[in-house]
This record gives structure tokens, C-alpha cells and sequence, in this order.
């Protein structure tokens, strides 16, 4: 058994009366992407300064408006990046950058350094807070671990005075979610005290679940509590940079922001230390399939996604909410029903409302495509077949030939495992389109004769029996019904239609037509379908009665 007891619960604060559990998202945060500094330190191979760039680029286009490029005191490729910014003259008027540095004097000065040029900048201090940080780490008491941050501040006061820039402060209790509340307020408001934040000039409150200890519910209830005791409130901008250790970043984010936080940052897909930040994408297509406008724009998850793979070397899980691979797919077969049916009703309600079993968004609006909806493997069921042969080759298959196609289709995955649509397309060709032996339809003469109110037709059919050019005629109340009659004459056999259906394949000059007969063969009771296409709707039929003749004696012979 593993040995559980070395571990220990959280403390949890006691607050009752929370407000968040009755609230809804209702708008978009703040959002600031720390891709570049939080998320590239967390690389295996930090990306260099044109790959920097390159990502820079995109979350400009994005939309992000506050982009933490990086801990420019850290490195010189830190510095140089952030120059080259700056010298390139690559920073929107409307975008902010953000710089991070501890609250250290020679790190401050390098790092005022780096932004000289920039009209303004979030310069982001921080030092950990927590109680066991304060243990192990510095040996210092609350005392003296708050005026490290107030230091700070007059150590960024000092710097300002030849930066001809405007500059917002954020500061950070690192490490919040393991620090006492009463310490986390007293220490934020200290920084704020020094600082001087007015509600035209906000300051940047940050509470980073730098490690997640908790469940979501406790990180909200932190929040609110610091939001609703926070002095000066209205000159603060509430802040959360939640990490993903318990797997639950995004629901940490989504209810902090029910409790209050104005501000989230994140990466794009989570990239991050250890399990990773909060996933921007994940919070803002959440809020897009809710209606809501997350102010980014997202519409492309395919370009971001390569453009992250490029530059991070990471690769996205197939599984990974909206961009992975799988996502948008549906291997069970009730799933797979359920989506056709789905699709088929909004397009017959012509709705502007997208309700859709199993796909909580259209993949077309975030640039996904519906060829990977349905895939097909040994657990797919007569749904999903039908789906594939509907939605990539125009056959609307009659309901009583999904299963009888699907089991064709199933012998082969149960062999060989996924089979790709073209494949299916091929075996529904093979065991319908052409099957033309032992009989093959050739061309076939129809005649009506009109006694009295009734309509007497006559077919003269070429065929090819074993190869062989033979002809019979058939007289009866239509084209098929002649048919019929005429082929159980010539072959003895005895034979029912019982459903007929047809729909256009094409549109236009050259549109082709499919046909669809259910046979019975009346002496056994096996029953089939046959399927035939032609430009002409009667020659279609008369193909389709030939491929449900062959599907029924063809096979015994």
C-alpha cells in the first residue's frame, strides 16, 4: 500500500460567506501572456531570440494587449531579445510589455536598462511569501520577508527617475497559495502603501498559485477573501497566475474570476514549469462556446498550434481540449450516430445556434475541419459509417443499410484497426457500385402504353449473364416493377422490392443520381441492398436492381 501518511492536508480557511459560487463569467479578463518569459524558461531548449520574436508576433496578432516578454536581468539573451524589440520598434502602441525581476537593487538596474525606449511597461517584482519558503529557504520571519518588498518598491522608485517611460507596477507574494492569508493581505498592502496607486494610475496585485495545493474551490475562496479585504481596491487591478500541478489550472482561473481576479495570466496550452501554467486557449475557447466573447482572436487553433510547435519544440496532445488532433473525432458508434443526427437537424432547422451532440463547438470556427469528426475503427458502430459516406461522398444511405454496410466495414478494422474514409469509399464501391457479376446491366429500352386511366410500361434490358450479351423483357406497372419482373422470368427466380429510395449526388448539367433497392430473395427470406448511380434517375434504379441481384445470388453461384 502505498504509504499516504507522509503527506498532509492543506490548511483550509474558514469563509463562509463567499459570493463566487453564485456568479457566472460575463465577460473576458485582462489577459497577459507569460509564454515568453514563464513559459520559455520551462523549455527544454529555451527558444532563441527569432523564435521569441516570431511568438511575439503572433500573440500580437492575437490580441493580447499585455505580453510578459521576459526576466531580462537573467540572461543576455533575456536582454538582447527585449532590445531587439525595442530597436526593431516591434511593440504596438496598444501592447504592453511586462518585465520580471526579483527585488534586488543590480537586477532592478539591468533591468531599467532594457526597457529604455518603451513609452510603458509592467515592471513585476516578487519574492515568496510562503511559510515553508520562509523556513527552509530564507530563515527569515514575516517581518523581514515584507520588507524585502517594500525595498523593492523604493528600489523601482530609484530606477524610474531616469526612465522616460511610464511605468505600472505588479507586484507578487510568490508562492500565495502557501502563505497565511492574513500574511498574503498584510504584505500586499504594504507594497501598495509604498507605491501609491491611485484609481487613474492602478498597480497589479498578483496571487500566483505559483504550486497548486488545493482544490479550485479553496483557491477561489482566496481570492475573494484578498478581494474583498485588499485596501484602496478601486486602484487595483486583481491578478492570478495559476499553475497546474492538481491538474485543475483552468478551473482554478475560471472560479477566481467568479471571485473577483480582474487579470489572468497564462500560456498557450499550458506550457509551463512542471505540469505547466494555466492554458489561456483553454479558459478563452471555453468562454467563446459559452457565447461569450473572449476578446482574442482564436479563430485559427490550427496556425497557433504550429507556430507554438515551431518555436517551443513542444508538442500538443492529441487529446488536448480544441487543439489536440482527437479532439473533434468520435470512435463510438452511438457517438458517431448521434453527431449525424445532429448535423442533420441543424441543417433541416437552418438554426443559427449550434447544438450539436458530443461537439460542444463547431470545429469550422476555430479553423478544425470535418473531415477528422468521425473516425472509424472496430468500436464504431453503423452511425458512423453512414456519417462518412453522407458527409465526405454525398451517399445518404437508406436507415436499413447502415447496419449491412457497417459490418463490411467492421471485419476490416477488427483486422487492420482504423480505416481512413477513402478506404470505405473503396469497399462501398466493391461490395455495391460495381458489383456486375454474374449479371451486368448494359442499357436497357423503356416503352409506356396509357389504357385508360392506367400506365402499362415495358422494358427491353441488355445484360451480360457470365459475360455473355443476353436480353429479356419485362412488363409491368413502372421501370422497376418491369424490371423485376422481367429478370425473375429470365433468371427463376422469385424476388420483392421492398424500399426504394433515391437523391442527388451532384448538382448542375452533369448531376449524377443515387439509387437505393431493398431486395428480397422471396424462396430464402435473405434481404439486400443495392446501390446505383447514373446522370439518368431510371438507369440509376435499374443498376441499383442489378447490384442488389448480384449481392443476393452472385455470392451462392
Amino acid at each position: 500500500m502505498m504509504n499516504y501518511k507522509r503527506y498532509q492536508r492543506v490548511p483550509v480557511m474558514n469563509y463562509p460567506e463567499r459570493e463566487w459560487p453564485n456568479k457566472e463569467i460575463q465577460k473576458a479578463p485582462i489577459w497577459c501572456s507569460v509564454d515568453l518569459r514563464d513559459g520559455n524558461q520551462a523549455l527544454v531548449e529555451p527558444m532563441v531570440v527569432e523564435e521569441k520574436i516570431e511568438m511575439f508576433n503572433m500573440l500580437v496578432q492575437m490580441g493580447f494587449k499585455e505580453i510578459e516578454i521576459g526576466f531580462p536581468a537573467a540572461s543576455q539573451i533575456e536582454f538582447d531579445f527585449l532590445r531587439q524589440l525595442v530597436e526593431r520598434r516591434l511593440i504596438p502602441d496598444d501592447v504592453t510589455v511586462q518585465v520580471l525581476t526579483q527585488c534586488r537593487d543590480h537586477l532592478l538596474k539591468r533591468t531599467f536598462e532594457s526597457i529604455q525606449g518603451i513609452p510603458k511597461a509592467v515592471v513585476h517584482i516578487y519574492n515568496s511569501t510562503s511559510t515553508l519558503q520562509r523556513d527552509v529557504v530564507f530563515h527569515m520571519d514575516r517581518e523581514e520577508i515584507k520588507q524585502i518588498a517594500i525595498d523593492g518598491v523604493d528600489m523601482v522608485k530609484n530606477y524610474m527617475a531616469d526612465y522616460d517611460g511610464k511605468v505600472i507596477l505588479e507586484y507578487s507574494p510568490e508562492s500565495f497559495t502557501g502563505t497565511e492569508m492574513d500574511f498574503a493581505l498584510d504584505i500586499c498592502n504594504a507594497v501598495q502603501r509604498a507605491w501609491g496607486p491611485t484609481p487613474d494610475n492602478k498597480m497589479i496585485i498578483n496571487l500566483p498559485s505559483t504550486v497548486e495545493m488545493t482544490t479550485p474551490n479553496v483557491f477561489a475562496d482566496q481570492i475573494e477573501w484578498m478581494s474583498k479585504h485588499l485596501e484602496n481596491r478601486e486602484s487595483i487591478v486583481l491578478s492570478v497566475h495559476p499553475h497546474n500541478d492538481r491538474g485543475t489550472g483552468v478551473a482554478a482561473a475560471e472560479l477566481a474570476m467568479l471571485a473577483g481576479a480582474d487579470r489572468v495570466e497564462g500560456t498557450l496550452f499550458g506550457n509551463g514549469e512542471r505540469t505547466g501554467n494555466v492554458d489561456i486557449l483553454t479558459i478563452a475557447y471555453n468562454m467563446f462556446s459559452q457565447g461569450i466573447d473572449p476578446e482574442l482572436e482564436i479563430g485559427d487553433i490550427k496556425k497557433i498550434a504550429e507556430v507554438y510547435e515551431r518555436c517551443t519544440k513542444m508538442h500538443i496532445d492529441p487529446r488536448h481540449p480544441y487543439a489536440g488532433k482527437l479532439v473533434f473525432t468520435a470512435f463510438s458508434g452511438s457517438h458517431q450516430d448521434a453527431i449525424n443526427k445532429g448535423m442533420h437537424a441543424l441543417m433541416e432547422r437552418k438554426s443559427e445556434i449550434w447544438q450539436v451532440p458530443y461537439l460542444p463547438i463547431d470545429p469550422s470556427d476555430i479553423g478544425r475541419e470535418y473531415e477528422p469528426v468521425v473516425r472509424i475503427n472496430s468500436q464504431s458502430g453503423k452511425g458512423g459509417v453512414a456519417f462518412v459516406m453522407d458527409s465526405f461522398f454525398g451517399f445518404k444511405l437508406p436507415r436499413g443499410m447502415h447496419k449491412e454496410f457497417a459490418d463490411v466495414i467492421q471485419k476490416i478494422a477488427e483486422k487492420q484497426g482504423e480505416v481512413a474514409p477513402e478506404q470505405i469509399m473503396e469497399e462501398f464501391r466493391i461490395e455495391y457500385l460495381d458489383r456486375k457479376e454474374p449479371y451486368h446491366f448494359r442499357k436497357c429500352k423503356i416503352t409506356d402504353f396509357e389504357s385508360g386511366d392506367q400506365f402499362t410500361t415495358v422494358a427491353v434490358v441488355t445484360y451480360s449473364n457470365h459475360g455473355e450479351t443476353k436480353q429479356f423483357e419485362g412488363v409491368g406497372n413502372g421501370p422497376i416493377d418491369a424490371v423485376k419482373r422481367g429478370l425473375e422470368e429470365e433468371l427463376g427466380i422469385s424476388i420483392k422490392v421492398l424500399d426504394y429510395s433515391e437523391h442527388a449526388l451532384t448538382s448542375g448539367s452533369g448531376a449524377q443520381a443515387a439509387s437505393y433497392i431493398h431486395l428480397m430473395d422471396q424462396k430464402t427470406g435473405k434481404v439486400t441492398y443495392g446501390v446505383g448511380i447514373s446522370s439518368n434517375i431510371t438507369r440509376a434504379s435499374l443498376r441499383g436492381i442489378f447490384s442488389a441481384v448480384n449481392r443476393l445470388f452472385g455470392d451462392a453461384e
